[in-house]
C-alpha cells in the first residue's frame, strides 16, 4: 500500500515539474504575450477579459513580465478598462503564485526549517518583516520594480503572511506600474490606429502613463531612504543603551 504522504508528496513533486515546463514552455512560445499579439489574439472577442486574466495568471506562474500584460491591456481594453483588467490580472496572478508556492512549501521543507536554515541572515529578516508589517510590507515590495513579478509571489509563499495582505499589498503595490504601462499602451495602441482625437485618444494616456511611471519609480527611493534612517536611529539608540 502506497502511503497518503508519498502519494501527496509525488503530487507537489509532479506540479514543480509542471511548472518548470510552463517556464520553459512560456520562453519558447514567449511570442504569444507580446502586447501586439495579445491584441491580435483576444482583441474583439466576448470572452477576451477572461482570456486575458488566464494569461496573466499564466505569464505570472511562468515568470513573464508582467509590464507586457498591462501593455496588451492598454492595447486591447483601452485606457480605462486596461487598468482594471491589468490590475485584476496582477492580483490573480500574484495569488495564484503565493498559494501555489505555499502547497509546494508544505510538501517539502517546512518554513520554520527553512527559517532555521537561514539563521539570522537577510532572508529570515525579510521574512519577519514580512510577516509583520503585513499587507503594508507587500506594498513596499511590490512597489520596487527591480524584485520580479513572480518571484516575489512565490517568496510570499513562504511566510506565513495572510491572503488577503498579500492581495491587498499586492494590489496597493503594483497599481502605480499596472497604470503607468495600461495607459502606455492604450496610447501606443490608439497611434497605432490613428483613430479618434490625438489629444484625448494618444497625448493624456501618455501623460498619465509617464507621471504613474515616475510615481512608481519615486515612492520606492523614498521608503527606502526612510528605511535607512530608521535603521541610522535604531542603531544608534541600541549603541546608546549598551553603553550606558
Amino acid at each position: 500500500m502506497i502511503d497518503k504522504t508519498d502519494k501527496t508528496w509525488g503530487v507537489r513533486l509532479a506540479v514543480l515539474g509542471l511548472v518548470a515546463i510552463g517556464v520553459v514552455g512560456a520562453w519558447r512560445w514567449r511570442q504569444l504575450f507580446d502586447p501586439l499579439a495579445l491584441a491580435g489574439w483576444i482583441g474583439g472577442n466576448p470572452i477576451a477579459p477572461l482570456a486575458f486574466l488566464a494569461l496573466h495568471i499564466a505569464a505570472s506562474l511562468f515568470f513573464v513580465p508582467r509590464t507586457l500584460l498591462a501593455l496588451g491591456a492598454g492595447i486591447v481594453f483601452g485606457m480605462w478598462w486596461g487598468i482594471v483588467w491589468a490590475a485584476l490580472g496582477s492580483v490573480a496572478g500574484a495569488v495564484a503564485g503565493f498559494l501555489l508556492a505555499r502547497y509546494l512549501r508544505a510538501g517539502f521543507v517546512g518554513r520554520d526549517r527553512l527559517t532555521q536554515q537561514a539563521g539570522s541572515g537577510r532572508l529570515a529578516a525579510l521574512m519577519a518583516r514580512v510577516e509583520n508589517g503585513g499587507w503594508r510590507m507587500v506594498a513596499v515590495v511590490r512597489l520596487v520594480p527591480i524584485i520580479p513579478h513572480s518571484l516575489t509571489n512565490y517568496a510570499l509563499g513562504l511566510t506565513r503572511v495572510r491572503l488577503g495582505a498579500v492581495a491587498l499589498g499586492s494590489l496597493l503595490g503594483q497599481l502605480p506600474l499596472t497604470i503607468a504601462y495600461a495607459d502606455l499602451g492604450a496610447a501606443g495602441g490608439r497611434a497605432l490606429l490613428g483613430a479618434g482625437d490625438w489629444r484625448h485618444d494618444v497625448l493624456w494616456p501618455t501623460l498619465i502613463g509617464v507621471i504613474a511611471l515616475g510615481l512608481s519609480l519615486l515612492v520606492p527611493a523614498v521608503a527606502r531612504r526612510r528605511q535607512r534612517v530608521a535603521a541610522a536611529q535604531e542603531a544608534t539608540v541600541s549603541g546608546a543603551i549598551r553603553g550606558a
